[in-house]
């Protein structure tokens, strides 16, 4: 390991290391442009300018790799004459409209140029302009800003996996742009506005609305896909401006995909914000006293067997322990959070995790997927596997639909079929598995959510078991969620219990007169129309396809609205706190459900949060490890049985509207309309 001195200090740094990573390690303050942790080094900006001992110039300290025996200063006349040229030189062209650019406030250009800037320029000619460019609805651009670090195209190009961004022309006359002036076909695009350091790359819908300073700023956790990514939600007084992501190396690195940025204009449109009854076969406006009235005169006498609550997508873990509980009390085992229908075992943890965690791709080197397309599923999950992909030694082989995934595979088949010659390692791809030292698989909800799911489940097993994905230190065995809430639901027991009915089950009983109660908890992606028959609750943030048969409604809050719990597919417990209050009479779901139990008669036995939280660790003792996994025990799980012959499809076909915030954004559907979500490809693409 070499051992540098840097302002007189002596620092010894890891192999390979840059010497601008040896003087941060050491303490100095190092300005850039186009240097970032996560992407190749370009070495275009010459901000990073540093004295080394022999040298006959200032170098570039993001590109000189730190040798042993250097000595390096980074405040000296020299150094701070070289930033200060560098600075002014990058300001040539500039416009310096700051007062009219939305990266005002927090814009690298702005803070470096008043930290190692000279405060003034001898540039009197005139500054060149370069045309606005098209990037799609969500990147809005004023490229005459550019200073040129190509943050954005590495990002593209190397993140990403679409090589769409890259720089024309030379000298003066270079523009970034996308080569065809399309869109850009990435579900992670937004991450170019973060990246770029001045205001040529900014968010195009959050435009002129809002400034930094005014903004709120809450840390919290995002519900659009099962990743659990950390974000800030910044809002200025009732209402959500934006989300950014924040940085967690575990999860999501500092990446969020394009549904989570740009899903908050749908937070403020189609709102259920008062409770509703439905009088004369119509939906009327009502007080809580009356909902709730209307809904024990229904629950009145009837026996618990004929009830049933189905939890959605959206659904946090606190509000699913008290309708858990409320449901129990009221004698109903008919409880079901699976709405889609997907044969996942509750009573073995290890069946329906991802196991060898999200940050633990980056060990694995065999990857098998099974009826899951990550891109559209996860996406930033979908670019650490390319990540890994880049960094060599690690191939991955595809059971499913044949779709771009930015990284090669080899294609394997469509459907059970493929699976169970993988299981007798008759396959070519068995070799892969076999050689190597740590496979893992991902098993898609395209692959559970079938009539065969249980038996898929249970080759899944068989194949981790084969090939020794299963050891004392590592567990390849990964399932793939896609809602944020199924984790919590199958970890509280929001599944049938002794002689309780599945989602089948229930809607077979609401049709058959079985069931005369069925209260939903933002459950919406199911066929709501088998519900007619029964006397519907809905409770949930946004009108959506579940109250299309209510019979009362109940306004609860969006995940931005609530201090509440998120386990995420990975089974990481992780917390969300409240960023705005919800509007008109909506309340916290799980408040609502604690109002509702006293009228019911069934109180329940907790008055507040805390309390709640304790009667959770109750159900599952796990939950006390927040932002952190705990390894599952590995048991038996899936039956065998006879398997269904038609292909696997991805559970989720357009990445843009899965859930009602996203279908309620604009922004979304305007994304959605105009197919930026195009991931078509043969799958041998790089």
């Amino acid at each position: 390991m070499p051992k540098l001195t840097i302002d007189g200090q002596e620092i010894e740094v890891e192999q390979g290391a840059t010497v601008l990573q040896a003087c941060e390690e050491a303490g100095a303050e190092i300005p850039r442009f186009c240097y970032h942790e996560r992407l190749s080094i370009a070495g275009n900006c010459r901000m990073c300018l540093v004295e080394m001992e022999r040298s006959p110039k200032p170098i570039a300290s993001c590109a000189m790799p730190a040798g042993d025996g250097m000595v390096i200063h980074t405040n000296t006349p020299e150094v701070k004459k070289a930033r200060e040229g560098v600075m002014e030189f990058l300001l040539i062209n500039h416009p310096l409209d700051c007062p009219i650019c939305d990266q005002g406030g927090e814009c690298d250009l702005q803070d470096q140029s008043m930290a190692y800037g000279t405060g003034g320029s001898r540039y009197e000619e005139n500054k060149r302009a370069v045309k606005e460019k098209h990037m799609g609805p969500l990147i809005k651009t004023e490229m005459t800003r550019c200073i040129h670090c190509t943050r954005c195209i590495r990002f593209a190009t190397e993140v990403a996996g679409v090589e769409e961004l890259g720089a024309i022309g030379r000298g003066e006359h270079m523009e970034i742009t996308t080569y065809l002036e399309k869109s850009m076909t990435s579900e992670l695009s937004g991450n170019v506005i973060d990246l770029c350091p001045v205001g040529a790359l900014t968010s195009k819908p959050y435009a002129f609305t809002a400034r930094s300073w005014e903004l709120e700023k809450t840390e919290s956790i995002d519900v659009q896909d099962a990743l659990g990514s950390n974000i800030r939600v910044d809002a200025r007084g009732p209402e959500v401006m934006r989300f950014l992501p924040r940085l967690n190396e575990d999860v999501n690195q500092e990446w969020i995909s394009d549904k989570t940025r740009f899903a908050y204009d749908g937070l403020r449109k189609r709102r259920l914000d008062q409770p509703y009854v439905r009088r004369d076969g119509k939906l009327q406006p009502a007080s809580w006293n009356e909902a709730f009235a209307a809904i024990a005169e229904k629950a009145s006498g009837l026996d618990g067997s004929r009830m049933a609550a189905i939890a959605g997508d959206l659904a946090d873990a606190e509000s699913m322990m008290a309708l858990k509980d409320l449901m129990t009390a009221l004698g109903s085992a008919n409880t079901e959070c699976r709405q889609d229908g997907a044969a996942l075992d509750a009573s073995v943890r290890a069946s329906y995790l991802f196991n060898s965690t999200i940050a633990g791709i980056d060990e694995a080197d065999a990857l098998l997927i099974v009826g899951s397309n990550p891109r559209l599923e996860a996406p930033v999950l979908n670019a650490r596997i390319r990540q890994r992909w880049l960094a060599g030694g690690f191939k991955a082989g595809v059971i499913g639909e044949q779709v771009d995934l930015t990284y090669r595979y080899d294609y394997l088949g469509a459907g059970a079929e493929t699976l169970d010659e993988v299981v007798k390692g008759s396959h070519s791809f068995s070799d892969v598995l076999r050689e190597a030292e740590k496979p893992m698989i991902i098993l898609g909800m395209g692959a559970l959510a079938r009539p065969d799911g249980a038996a898929i489940l249970k080759l899944a097993q068989d194949i981790a078991v084969f090939y020794g994905m299963v050891s004392s230190d590592w567990n390849g065995f990964n399932v793939l969620h896609t809602a944020a809430a199924r984790v919590a639901g199958l970890d509280l027991g929001f599944v049938p219990g002794e002689g309780g009915r599945d989602m089948d089950g229930i809607l077979s009983g609401v049709e058959g007169g079985d069931i005369d109660l069925l209260y939903l908890l933002h459950a919406d992606e199911f066929d709501t129309d088998r519900t007619k028959n029964a006397f519907v609750i809905y409770q949930g943030s946004h009108g959506d396809a579940g109250v299309k048969h209510a019979d009362v409604i109940l306004p609860g809050a969006a995940y931005t609205e609530k201090d509440a719990t998120w386990i995420n597919t990975e089974g990481r417990v992780q917390l969300g706190r409240r960023a705005v209050f919800p509007p008109g009479d909506a309340r916290e779901d799980w408040t609502i459900l604690r109002a509702l139990s006293d009228v019911l008669g069934k109180k329940l036995a907790y008055d507040n949060l805390g309390q709640l939280r304790a009667r959770m660790l109750e159900a599952a003792p796990h939950l006390t490890a927040v932002d952190s996994v705990e390894p599952a025990a590995w048991n038996d799980f899936g039956e065998a049985g006879e398997l269904d012959s038609a292909p696997f499809r991805s559970a989720v076909q357009d990445h843009y509207l899965t859930n009602p915030i996203a279908r309620a954004s604009e922004i979304l559907a305007e994304c959605a309309e105009i197919g930026v979500s195009d991931s078509e490809g043969t799958g041998t693409d790089g």
